[in-house]
């Protein structure tokens, strides 16, 4: 019987003590949207509250639970999935009794609103030992939440194999469809006038549909940001061209009227135009991860496909791409900027120039040769808008 906070910490030592016994890198407890014909399809999963390198001794006691009905849990795979049932719940609340009646223990909090409202099959314990490729559903959306909530940083937890995991949906109001039971009850639905709304179909939902974003963040409209996606406070994502991808985003306020394609990370005061593109991953970079880096003015209709240092601009309407050749102006105040390379060429592929700073790439309206000299432009957004 647990009665003080020493009789606790003490029962956590003794858990954490067993032979084999390994903390998770990250853990919580999701809602599952399961398949309305498959039941053990995984749809979603919906985390309130996720932990990444903390809480420790709240992991503990769920793996204890687990233990106490012989459920076997290996701390040698890369993760850990269990639905959870009311004795799990109850045999947590009983340990944590200590902590009830005070405030701040979200994990805590979590499971009394769980029990309030509990359903077998609804509710699951996710946790993850090691970042290798997810195996579940429900840790590919832990990753996902870790990102969005700025658990962790962009590109920093591995996501390969999950488009493979997750099923391709009718997402109705934010809620999943399997496509198969449209396809079956189509007639009944259509006939009956119960045929739903269906917003998008797709295997990622969208972000705001788990997350709450800053108070100065701005999203215009809810389809431009894929679950995923991580967005510094500051941002502002504006209709029409826009659209933020999964494992992408900014790490601080920028204007964002283009499209950020996956694995891209966007700084600081960066303003990317309306139609501008970044090229992601799969997308024309040669598995070159793309960053855009600080005070940096992508045109209208632009293509971006290197990356770039700070205070660099590319012209409306032109692409930079890795093959790309550019005449090189302006080389002596490049090179003061940039004093760890040596600009010995007049002309220079996009490739070469990549992550250098104070770029502004155009092309002469005359020749139509391409051209990159110096920025001598400062790019600063609008505060209010920020």
């Amino acid at each position: 019987m647990i009665n003080s906070k020493e009789d606790f910490l003490l029962f956590v030592k003794q858990i954490e003590q067993k032979q084999g016994y390994k903390s998770p890198k990250a853990f919580g407890i999701a809602r599952l949207d399961r398949g309305q014909i498959n039941k053990n399809k995984i749809l979603q999963a919906n985390f309130a509250f996720v932990n990444f390198e903390q809480n420790y001794a709240s992991a503990a006691i769920m793996f204890e639970a687990f233990n106490k009905r012989g459920v076997e849990i290996d701390f040698n795979a890369s993760e850990f999935v269990n639905v959870l049932k009311l004795e799990d719940i109850e045999f947590a609340l009983s340990c944590f009794k200590p902590f009830l009646e005070e405030e701040g223990h979200q994990n805590i909090d979590l499971l009394k609103i769980i029990k309030e409202s509990f359903k077998d099959d609804e509710y699951a314990f996710v946790c993850i030992f090691e970042d290798k490729e997810p195996l579940s559903v429900e840790s590919v959306y832990l990753k996902l939440y870790l990102i969005s909530s700025k658990k962790v940083p962009l590109r920093s937890l591995n996501l390969n194999g999950a488009f493979g995991l997750l099923s391709n949906v009718a997402w109705s109001d934010d809620k999943p469809i399997e496509l198969e039971y449209l396809r079956v009850n189509q007639m009944k639905l259509k006939m009956k006038n119960q045929y739903p709304k269906i917003d998008f179909v797709d295997k990622f939902p969208r972000f705001l549909s788990h997350i709450i974003p800053e108070e100065n963040t701005r999203i215009l409209e809810s389809s431009k940001v894929r679950m995923g996606a991580h967005l510094a406070a500051g941002t502002t994502i504006m209709p029409g061209a826009s659209y933020v991808n999964f494992n992408s985003g900014t790490t601080g306020a920028c204007m964002v009227e283009g499209r950020i394609s996956s694995s891209v990370i966007v700084e600081e005061g960066t303003d990317i135009g309306g139609g501008a593109s970044i090229l992601g991953v799969l997308s024309g970079t040669s598995g070159n991860a793309i960053s855009i880096g600080k005070s940096c003015l992508l045109g209208a209709n632009s293509v971006t496909g290197i990356p770039l240092g700070d205070n660099c601009i590319v012209d409306a309407g032109i692409a930079v791409l890795e093959g790309t050749k550019f005449l090189l102006k302006d080389k002596d105040k490049l090179q003061k900027v940039n004093k760890d390379f040596e600009f010995s060429k007049d002309m220079y592929k996009g490739l070469e120039l990549q992550g250098l700073n104070g770029l502004h790439f155009r092309q002469d309206s005359i020749s139509g040769a391409m051209i990159v000299g110096f920025n001598k432009k400062a790019i600063k957004l609008n505060e209010d808008l920020h």
